[in-house]
């Protein structure tokens, strides 16, 4: 699978300018309202992105998987108005504004590619928090959704048990959805994992009256 950055960037050749930082399973990364400096990569595990309302409760936003970034909303050195919560135990690298000009004397285009990454979060932020009232199954497809049209391809790197994870759900709340997919042709259970065949007639069947939201931007 292949990341907007690793498109034409291995970064692994840039976790060096990073530092390495350990989290886990529960552990806040960063938190809403508090100032941020920099953005993190995800090396390893899994994060989701939440947003607390005014009432206190979370509202899961979007779902980080490792090859992704996050934080980047703070780059200008102002609060952040998401939490990342570790779903996983989760090995990121946090790039400080000083580290990042570093590391574009290296590779000029990075900024480039960032301008693209936060281009993109921001329409699925700004999707999330439109959204008034999320059922189970628009929850899990706009998750599918997003990460499919960041990482330009079918398959989802997520079990079953992770999407329930991040989603607050059952696991048997999320097969009976990913199940009723199945038959529709919708997706594909493939081992522990599964693909998503077509995410255009995802998007029709879930969201009917919203099909321009999304971008449909997965590679056949």
């Amino acid at each position: 699978m292949v990341t907007p950055f690793e498109t034409d960037v291995k970064w692994e050749s840039f976790l060096k300018y990073g530092t390495r930082q350990f989290w886990k399973r529960k552990s806040v990364i960063y938190k809403q309202g508090t100032l941020g400096e920099g953005f993190y990569y995800l090396h390893k595990g899994l994060v989701k992105i939440v947003s607390t309302t005014v009432k206190g409760n979370d509202r899961l936003l979007n779902i980080v998987v490792p090859g992704q970034i996050m934080g980047i909303q703070s780059m200008d050195q102002q609060t952040h108005f998401t939490s990342a919560i570790a779903a996983k135990n989760s090995v990121v690298y946090h790039f400080s504004c000083e580290q990042f000009q570093e590391m574009l004397t290296v590779q000029p285009e990075l900024l480039y590619l960032l301008t693209q990454t936060i281009h993109q979060k921001m329409r699925t932020l700004l999707f999330a928090i439109n959204m008034k009232a999320l059922t189970s199954e628009e929850h899990i497809a706009t998750l599918l959704l997003n990460i499919c049209d960041e990482y330009k391809n079918y398959e989802v790197p997520l079990t079953q048990q992770d999407l329930a994870d991040c989603a607050g759900l059952t696991r048997i709340t999320v097969y009976k959805i990913l199940k009723q997919w199945k038959v529709s042709g919708i997706v594909e259970f493939r081992n522990r994992t599964f693909t998503i065949i077509d995410p255009d007639l995802l998007r029709t069947t879930v969201f009917p009256d919203a099909e321009d939201t999304f971008s449909s931007t997965c590679a056949r």
